[in-house]
């Protein structure tokens, strides 16, 4: 990355990012540009002062920048109207200290269920970040494939998104398909681009849900208040185009089990999507499913969730199963995991916490 680019700065989506849980320090910003005008410097609009003095960097994305107040003038936030006058001084601040990002290799064990020239499978577990990024430099999946594959000449090892063509949260476990040639991670990101790839996964959320299946629909965006968190916005106002679907594989007394199939991949998706819905996904701490949402006054009831809680650290969802054309051999490759100990734990206490109900 040189010093002429925006390309590790996004100001309104992390679509491709894996978020943390820890919240930036907003009251800290860094400053990541500088630019000090000219005596002589003609009154011009800011979005296009700084579009011919950054490479690769389109006025719209200027334009969100202002929108996010990361657009300082004389230390003070302009919008992109604001015209540039003679010495002012611009800076382009975040959030976040500026990094370069350098993948670098980690001896981290990986659960490959499939691999071969072209490609691997990974059983990623609950609690990895999927590549670097703010927060999480070392100790990511792709620094593992990084160390997996550094005596493979054909992959770009610098490339801090090595070979994936798709992610998962942090705190979802589940199957993650991996490119390790150019060419593969072409054909299979175009895969995922038409919607050809068969993706299930199986979530526990809060609630009785209704119907045994049907689908969710909704723009989902980042919440403008929140930029840790994702949100379902009305139809051509804000975010990307969303489709999930949705059936119950088994009801217990106050959680359902459900498995959702993804039409699109947006980032939380299916949290988002099933919290729109009324039923927020079982200890989903970001959007709301901590807390004992359904059942009983009781403490006994209580302790038992908490207990459930303990059990399973993180939002119940397993990224079960994945299907894809091979990009080489053109035989569709279609894969299952089975669903972890942690969120197994928790179901079959749901099982029987149902079945003790039932005497």
């Amino acid at each position: 990355m040189t010093d002429n680019t925006l390309d590790e700065i996004d100001f309104l989506q992390y679509e491709d990012e894996d978020l943390t849980e820890e919240s930036p320090d907003k009251d800290q910003m860094y400053e990541h540009y500088r630019f000090v005008a000219d005596k002589g410097q003609n009154q011009l609009r800011i979005d296009k002062f700084l579009s011919v003095r950054i490479e690769g960097i389109s006025r719209n994305r200027i334009q969100q920048a202002a929108d996010a107040n990361c657009i300082l003038v004389n230390e003070q936030p302009v919008k992109s109207n604001y015209r540039v006058k003679p010495l002012d001084v611009i800076s382009i601040v975040m959030d976040r200290p500026r990094r370069e990002l350098e993948v670098i290799p980690e001896n981290i064990p990986l659960n490959i269920v499939y691999e071969d020239d072209e490609l691997m499978v990974i059983n990623k577990p609950a609690g990895m970040v999927v590549h670097p990024g703010h927060g999480n430099y070392s100790g990511t999946l792709v620094n593992a494939v990084a160390y997996h594959l550094q005596h493979d000449n054909i992959i770009d090892l610098d490339d801090p998104r090595l070979g994936l063509v798709h992610r998962i949260d942090k705190d979802t476990s589940g199957l993650l398909l991996v490119a390790k040639t150019p060419e593969a991670k072409t054909l299979l990101s175009a895969q995922f681009y038409r919607k050809e790839t068969k993706r299930f996964y199986v979530a526990l959320v809060w609630g009785n849900v209704a119907e045994e299946s049907g689908t969710i629909e909704g723009n989902i965006g980042r919440d403008p208040k929140d930029r840790l968190m994702m949100r379902v916005f009305p139809d051509g106002d804000h975010g990307k185009t969303a489709v999930t679907h949705y059936t119950v594989l088994e009801r217990f007394s106050y959680v359902t089990l459900v498995q959702c199939r993804l039409e699109t991949g947006r980032t939380h998706q299916i949290r988002v999507h099933m919290k729109q819905l009324g039923h927020p996904l079982f200890n989903d701490a970001r959007y709301g499913g901590h807390e004992v949402l359904r059942g009983t006054h009781f403490a006994k009831y209580k302790q038992f969730v908490y207990n459930c809680f303990t059990l399973c650290p993180r939002q119940c969802l397993h990224a079960r199963t994945l299907g894809f054309i091979h990009p080489k051999t053109k035989e569709e490759i279609y894969m299952e995991s089975e669903i972890p100990e942690d969120m197994q734990a928790v179901i079959n206490r749901w099982r029987a916490y149902t079945a003790s109900r039932e005497i």
